[in-house]
């Protein structure tokens, strides 16, 4: 941004220098002087005029990094918790996983065998997980102070009705 203003200023004071035209020292006259008389003005006065508009946008443009750096200082994002969970034929493990509440959670969830579910009851959060070595699911979760139970949300055999665990988020 400065660049361009530097830009455009030494424009400007050299169009002042090479302008055509009856012209004194330091004088301007623009190609509008002949269809608007009046027109004209001093270098000084465009230069003096360009300088202060110049001052008061880099003032104003400092004043606004400032009020934004000090937000980002005031409200830093909270780097979240990773949790590695394992499904397989009928369990999570862990099963029960404590945290602070207001602690964002980064969940990462793989398969040992079947394709899987996970499901957190009463969110929207519901991922299909890919079978044995195909990838991992991952799904961000803040929890605020309570009990959050999970569950595989796909059927994936005869004990998949027990196949659920926890999450207790505590003050």
């Amino acid at each position: 941004m400065v660049v361009l203003m530097r830009y455009a200023l030494t424009s400007l004071v050299l169009l002042a220098a090479t302008a055509s035209g009856p012209a004194k020292a330091g004088h301007y006259d623009s190609p509008l002087t002949h269809i608007a008389p009046g027109f004209s003005r001093t270098v000084a006065d465009v230069v003096s005029g360009f300088s202060r508009t110049v001052a008061d946008v880099v003032s104003d443009f400092s004043r606004t990094v400032t009020d934004v750096a000090s937000g980002f200082s005031r409200t830093s994002a909270q780097e979240p918790q990773v949790i590695e969970i394992i499904a397989e034929r009928f369990s999570f493990n862990p099963s029960e996983i404590r945290v602070k509440a207001g602690t964002p959670l980064e969940i990462r969830l793989t398969s040992e065998d079947t394709m899987h579910g996970f499901h957190i009851l009463g969110t929207d959060i519901d991922l299909e997980l890919p079978k044995r070595g195909r990838g991992v699911a991952t799904v961000t979760f803040q929890p605020t102070a309570g009990r959050y139970t999970f569950e595989c949300s796909r059927l994936c055999g005869a004990g998949h009705a027990f196949m659920r665990g926890v999450i207790i988020a505590t003050e």
